[in-house]
Parts: structure tokens; sequence; C-alpha cells
């Protein structure tokens, strides 16, 4: 398809997996995409999505048990 590229020559571009590059067209993260005979069609001059998350949710509860075992929290 003209105007197009695959998972994987976005992958390639963005310097990341063909499955981060399918969750991100999953997730809605990347705009115009659309699927074609199962495969995702990413339009060629869309830019990698930037990553949101800062921590992942868990980190924080973690290190407050930590202070609360140590009797410093």
């Amino acid at each position: 398809m003209d105007g197009y590229i695959s998972a994987r020559e976005a992958a390639a571009r963005w310097d990341v997996t063909v499955r981060q590059v399918q969750r991100m067209c999953e997730s809605g993260k990347i705009p115009g995409v659309t699927q074609f005979a199962g495969a995702w069609a990413i339009p060629e001059d869309t830019r990698k999505p930037t990553r949101t998350a800062k921590s992942k949710p868990g980190l924080k509860k973690k290190a407050a048990n930590y202070q609360e075992a140590d009797g410093n929290g």
C-alpha cells in the first residue's frame, strides 16, 4: 500500500521489537493505523509514539512496604 509501512518496517525505524509496534497499534497509540489482511498498515510519516508511563505502578507500593518493615515508615 502506498503511503504505509508494515509493523516490521516501523520496528526497524524506531529501534523496537515488532511486538512493541503491534501493541502500540492495538492500543491506539499510533494515529491513522489500520489493519489490512491481518497486518498493521502504519502511515509512513508517523513518528514513534512517546512513552507516557514514568514508572511501573507496583514499584512505589513495594518501596513503601520496605519502609514499614524497617520501622521507618
